[in-house]
């Protein structure tokens, strides 16, 4: 069971509903049976801009940034917390349209891709990006959106 903390930060009037955040958050839990906790939060392009600058030393905003939450050793909590997404509401509308993409689908696909960096997943090395990329095709044609990387 997945608990959603949604943050609106952005003056985007196209940001998808909170059920639908949290099902496409919720299809994309490696183990979907344990409680878990994540917060998506949708900000404009200054924020990300100054997020990706501070914590990835690149200027700019960019579509979605990942902040896995550590458990300090010892501490036992009820739920099972992620950590954080940050996704960019501009950033994710302007590549939908430069890519072709529906809106929609892109969106999916962004809290999807986080929410597998959230649980571990990256795309550093070309064998980790297939994996990644492998199982976000998987689920984005689960939900019934083509696949992400197909041109």
């Amino acid at each position: 069971m997945l608990t959603l903390d949604l943050q609106v930060a952005s003056e985007s009037d196209q940001i998808p509903s909170e059920p639908d955040l949290k099902q496409w958050a919720t299809v994309a839990l490696r183990e979907p049976g344990l409680p878990t906790e994540v917060t998506i939060r949708i900000v404009d392009e200054a924020e990300s801009a100054e997020l990706n600058l501070t914590y990835r030393n690149k200027s700019g905003p960019t579509n979605v940034l990942s902040f896995e939450f550590e458990i300090p050793p010892g501490v036992e909590l009820p739920e099972r917390p992620l950590g954080d997404l940050v996704i960019c509401a501009p950033v994710v509308e302007r590549e939908a349209r430069e890519q072709g993409k529906s809106l929609t689908a892109h969106w999916a696909h962004m809290v999807i891709h986080g929410m597998l960096h959230l649980q571990g997943y990256d795309h550093i090395l070309d064998a980790d990006a297939e994996v990644m990329e492998t199982l976000e095709t998987e689920l984005m044609t689960q939900l019934g959106f083509p696949a992400p990387y197909e041109d």
